[in-house]
Parts: structure tokens; sequence; C-alpha cells
């Protein structure tokens, strides 16, 4: 078999895992040609394999040994694909486009942070997290599109990466808790007089503060929008609509918790597979038009 048809395969496989994993981000991803679309696939699919290594159910010291083998192996690139599908593909992306693989490193520490059952003190803590997370992929996914201003772009992609990851948090408030996580920072919830501990399907806390303290953290993730969406006037017709579909999908989540801050302590919020391929479409048309 050749090598060309090897690299294929990989992709392929990066495509599927991206498919299948990535119920919000594969909606942008599609609006991608194709040389790109399968670059950015190798990414999710490096990052989804750090996350999963995160959020699986091994003891918190095995995770952190396998976070250090995986941070070990993207260090060692190319030798380390010979036998990796998903690295192998990963290699290729970033031998092709400027993809800033040391962003991996600060998606590994922020996972890490979670093994580790990190709690922030102050929105200073929480951002550190929320860039390491978040706009680490913000900036890996650049490396793909591709922008004339590199480091201003970079600021901006962390700033988006930041609103969609308070909003996720905000999304995520009851099962993180069930989980032990609390991502809010102690300030705020010393703020609003909560403690977000649990009491039968929602929180304990006196829902008029729940509700404060959960449009307050929205209005924080607004403003990060208001930034980060600076980004896509910068970026190229096609990337630009991947990027607002992605982060369309998130703000409308957004909008959808602010509306009903209660929603999140019955459910896991989402947009209907339907409601996400419009937002696709829209910022298709309106990037594209």
């Amino acid at each position: 078999m050749s090598a060309a048809a090897t690299v294929d395969e990989a992709y392929r496989r990066c495509e599927e895992i991206t498919r299948r994993e990535a119920r919000n981000f594969s909606y942008g991803i599609r609006l991608l040609p194709k040389h790109k679309r399968r670059a950015l696939s190798a990414v999710y699919a490096t990052a989804r394999r750090i996350d999963d290594i995160g959020d699986g159910d091994l003891p918190p010291d095995e995770k952190l040994a396998r976070l250090d083998r995986v941070r070990e192996s993207l260090h060692r690139l190319p030798e380390a694909a010979t036998d990796d599908a998903v690295l192998l593909a990963l290699h290729d992306a970033a031998r092709r486009l400027p993809i800033p693989l040391d962003a991996f490193d600060e998606l590994i520490d922020g996972c890490a942070a979670d093994v580790r059952g990190t709690t922030y003190a102050t929105i200073d803590d929480l951002l550190w997290y929320c860039r390491c997370v978040a706009g680490s992929v913000g900036r890996l996914s650049l490396g793909v599109f591709d922008t004339g201003a590199p480091a201003r772009a970079a600021g901006l992609a962390d700033g988006l990466g930041i609103a969609l990851q308070l909003t996720n948090i905000l999304r995520d408030l009851r099962e993180d808790r069930h989980n032990g996580r609390v991502y809010l920072p102690k300030d705020d919830l010393d703020r609003f007089g909560c403690n977000l501990e649990l009491e039968g399907d929602g929180f304990a806390d006196p829902p008029d503060r729940f509700i404060a303290l959960v449009r307050f953290e929205a209005e924080r993730a607004e403003r990060w929008y208001e930034t980060g969406l600076q980004l896509l006037p910068m970026l190229d017709a096609r990337s630009a609509a991947c990027t607002a579909a992605m982060a369309g999908i998130y703000h409308r989540l957004l909008a959808r918790i602010v509306h009903d801050p209660m929603a999140v302590t019955r459910t896991r919020l989402s947009l209907p597979p339907r409601a996400k391929a419009m937002v696709a479409v829209r910022a298709l048309v309106r990037r594209t038009a």
C-alpha cells in the first residue's frame, strides 16, 4: 500500500471520529474545503483523544500518566505517527499548514487540571483554564484557516474560545457537579450566596440567587462573544462560515440559558439537529454571499 493511501486512510479515520463525536463542531467543519476539513478533523481527533482520557474511568494517576504519554508522542512527531492513524494525519496536516502543535500542551494542561479536581478562586483563574481547553483549540484551528494577522487573530480566537467554554460550563453545571467538578469562581459564588450543592435533581441554592448567578456569568460570556466574533472578518469566507456556525450554535444555547436559567438544573440543553443545520446554512450564506 502506498504512503499516500495510508495518509488518506488516516484522514478518513479522523473524519469518522469527528462525525461521530463532534455533535456541534461537525456542523461547522462541513463547510470547509476538503484539505482544510481533513486537517481540522485531525486536530479534533487529537483533541478528542486528550479529552477522552480526562473524562474516562481510570484512576487519576493513570489518567495523568496517559496525558503525559500523549504529550510526549506529540513532541516526537513524526516518529510517533508510525502506527497511529490520528497522529499520522495530524503530522501530515501540520506539514502542509501552519498548525501550532504546541497549543496541544495547553489543552493537556487544562485536562490535567480537571483530573486533579482544580477549582478556581477568581475569574482570572477560570480564564486560564478556558484558554487552555478552548482557546488552544481556537489557535490550532487558526493554523488550518490561516489569517494575515496571526498575533491579533490568536487573541480573538482565545476570546471566542473563552465565550464557548463559559457557555459550556453554564450548560453543564448540574452534570459537572454530579462529577465533583465546580468551575465557576468562588468569588462569584460568594457574591451571589451560592454553593452549587446538589439537592434532588437540582441545586439547593435559592432559585433567585441561582438565576442571578447564571445571568451574571452569561453576561460575561456575551462580552467575550462580542470580542471573539471580531475574528470572522479576518478569515476567508469558508473559514469564517465554519467558525460562525460553531460559535452560532453555542451562542444560541447561551440565549436559551439567559431566557430560562433554571433549565440547566432540569436537563442538558442542546439545539435539535435541524436548528444546528440552519445555523450552519445561514453562516455559509452570509459569509459567501
